[in-house]
């Protein structure tokens, strides 16, 4: 969430990063429940101020054997004022919370202002993305023809948008995860073993609740979620912590299978591994000092890009406009792969910069001294990289003359040796 301070004092700064956002938020309205509740705040201290001074009255009527009968009437009608203030009171804040946490992340003033992916820029590119001459087959014709892909079975046990990988396929999922887990480990990532299944306030520190709660997978007799992103679990192990200065930053990194609903996407991609509900993705979260955290976000990207060109995979780096920013981003890139049977760019990772928008939510803080005063990390995510459009890249652009599917050099030796997908 932002600074209370900002959004009371700074409305219309408020107001054009919303506005630049493409967000549609009631500003008015959390203004007006916001002055009501301060002004009710005022109310009962005003009157809890006065029953202390009645109360005191009355104790001093008794000790001097006076009637007393009048004002513990009139403190028993304050009484009841203050407890149904307080009632009412409680209602608005709940009513201002849920509002406070709809409203998104501001974008950074280096961020394009847009609407839409039209309005992001291409920031650089790497390798060619044309360089297989070839006629080349889908990904999920070639993925099936080699046993590798059985779409038939994952429609059938799940529905819709779920996968199964056979043979090489699967080999060639366990073996990108590794890939990238040991590259992210020689980078200075702690490696995790996380949960895939979390709490409500886990999904809301990290701003997919309230936002996207129609995106999530509920458990609903246990309030659970199924996780959208390793981000989940990796930012909430700091939940509610205090770090040392000199511990920042803190570099995690994890294997996950990560589940969307994908809301509101219906019958957009449906073929192969486009998009698909679940899906395994290795994922790099920072903690980091505020005055760095830009210089960071840059040495994530890095990290991101690094995976691609050592699986020698062209790409291009798109800088989000503000309307493509997600709702707790400041700053965002994605790394695109080329899909040559879909003549498509396909988003593999995005690198983000949240500033200390997650860390007020889920109380991430640091202390520069000991015994000195404290203030919010901010956190930074990055996929290193979502496997299932990586593998449609692999089938389509490593594709040979024979039919067969090269497997890129770097994942040979985490593949036993193989140096084709065979089925």
């Amino acid at each position: 969430m932002l600074d209370r301070k900002f959004v009371r004092n700074d409305p219309e700064a408020l107001r054009k990063g919303i506005k630049d956002k493409g967000v549609d938020f009631n500003l008015d309205l959390f203004y007006q429940l916001d002055k009501d509740r301060r002004e009710l705040i005022q109310k009962s201290e005003d009157l809890k101020q006065s029953r202390n001074i009645v109360s005191k009255e009355i104790s001093q009527l008794k000790k001097e054997k006076k009637d007393a009968a009048d004002l513990i009437e009139k403190m028993k009608v304050t009484s009841n004022t203050i407890k149904k203030i307080d009632g009412n009171l409680k209602i608005l804040s709940e009513k201002l919370c849920e509002l406070e946490l709809a409203i998104p992340n501001l974008p950074h003033k280096s961020v394009p202002i847009g609407k839409n992916e039209q309005d992001s820029i291409l920031i650089r590119s790497w390798g060619d993305p044309f360089r297989n001459d070839l006629e080349i087959v889908p990904h999920w014709e070639i993925g099936e023809k080699l046993g590798l892909l059985d779409l038939e079975a994952g429609s059938t046990i799940s529905g819709s948008g779920f996968v199964v990988f056979r043979g090489d396929g699967a080999l060639l999922s366990r073996a990108l995860v590794n890939l990238m887990l040991d590259i992210h480990r020689d980078h200075g990532y702690e490696e995790v073993s996380i949960p895939y299944i979390v709490n409500r306030d886990s999904m809301i520190g990290t701003g997919q609740l309230p936002k996207m709660a129609d995106d999530m997978y509920h458990c609903e007799t246990d309030d659970l979620y199924c996780i959208p992103t390793a981000e989940v679990p990796l930012t909430n192990l700091l939940r509610g912590r205090v770090l040392p200065a000199e511990q920042l930053p803190v570099k995690l990194t994890a294997y996950s299978p990560c589940f969307r609903r994908e809301a509101g996407s219906y019958g957009k991609d449906t073929r192969g591994l486009i998009r698909v509900h679940q899906f395994d993705k290795v994922e790099m979260v920072k903690a980091v000092l505020p005055e760095t955290s830009y210089e960071e976000l840059e040495l994530l990207l890095k990290d991101a890009c690094g995976v691609l060109e050592i699986l020698d995979i062209p790409y291009r780096v798109i800088e989000l406009c503000s309307g493509d920013l997600s709702f707790a981003a400041a700053k965002c890139y994605d790394l695109e792969t080329y899909a040559p049977a879909a003549a498509k760019w396909l988003e593999v990772s995005s690198c983000s910069n949240f500033e200390d928008f997650q860390a007020r939510r889920a109380k991430i803080k640091f202390r520069k001294e000991k015994g000195g005063g404290t203030q919010f990390v901010h956190t930074l995510n990055g996929s290193g990289l979502a496997l299932p459009r990586i593998i449609a890249t692999i089938f389509e652009l490593y594709q040979t003359p024979t039919g067969k599917v090269r497997v890129p050099d770097a994942l040979v030796q985490y593949m036993g040796g193989k140096e084709y997908l065979e089925g």
